[in-house]
């Protein structure tokens, strides 16, 4: 069977920008049909993908998984062997974040004394990560070498600095729920949020709205959002897109 691009993109949940962006890179080349020139994509071209998929979830950039997936010795099977070897490992990480979450719960109802370092137990770097990804998935893909390259360039303090203003900010946010959204106390919350997602990535209004959506939309957004309060999601983005309309005259930390 051969695919369209259309059909591909809905198959692999991938969008026809990213699709076209690795045919353009030559990462992922489909045929052309004859009849009218349209892309399409065979059984073999499938496979590759879940590949380049594979690696994407484990933050390869596009030009090492090109250097992967090309190297004369490449092996599907070693590939998937090693796959799954990190997905048992994610799966052992996700069973700490349910662990961080029923103790919460429980800490939330009275049932057990919960300590603030507790709150985060099994967050990490990776997760943060794949949040980002994400939301550029969501736009350009060209933003995914540019995020990378820019974490990378951080010390080890750095990273942990950013990350703990992240984490700041969620819990000064989660004090604020009785006020207005758009109050000055908790559009100086979203000043600083997005100022932290700059250290990610060049995060213009139209991203930052994107990400206020993603955090009611997205269940692992709003699973981590609702552990401090049910009507944090829709409040943070409320919050958002006050702050990117420009009602509260801030500025857009993307634009210098």
């Amino acid at each position: 069977m051969v695919y369209t691009i259309k059909q591909l993109s809905k198959l692999a949940g991938v969008s026809t920008r990213t699709l076209r962006y690795y045919d353009q890179i030559g990462l992922l080349c489909p045929t052309r049909n004859p009849g009218n020139g349209y892309r399409v994509y065979d059984t073999q071209a499938l496979l590759l993908l879940q590949q380049i998929l594979f690696f994407r979830e484990m933050d390869f950039s596009l030009e090492d998984i090109q250097q992967i997936i090309t190297c004369p010795d490449f092996n599907v099977l070693d590939a998937l062997e090693a796959h799954r070897k990190n997905l048992l490992q994610q799966v052992k990480r996700f069973n700490h974040l349910v662990d961080t979450v029923d103790k919460t719960i429980m800490h939330l109802k009275g049932e057990k004394t919960m300590s603030e370092g507790e709150y985060y137990a099994g967050f990490s770097e990776e997760q943060e990560k794949r949040y980002t990804a994400e939301a550029r998935e969501r736009y350009d893909p060209q933003m995914v070498e540019e995020s990378v390259n820019r974490w990378k360039s951080y010390s080890k303090d750095q990273k942990n600095q950013i990350l703990e203003e992240g984490k700041v900010n969620t819990q000064v946010l989660a004090a604020l729920l009785d006020r207005d959204p758009g109050s000055p106390e908790v559009q100086a919350v979203i000043m600083a949020w997005h100022k932290n997602i700059e250290h990610f990535y060049p995060c213009p209004y139209e991203i930052a709205k994107g990400l206020g959506q993603l955090y009611v939309e997205d269940p692992a957004f709003r699973a981590n959002y609702e552990i401090f309060d049910p009507k944090m999601p829709e409040f943070f983005q409320e919050a958002i897109n006050i702050y990117c309309e420009g009602k509260s005259g801030l500025p857009d930390f993307s634009r210098g």
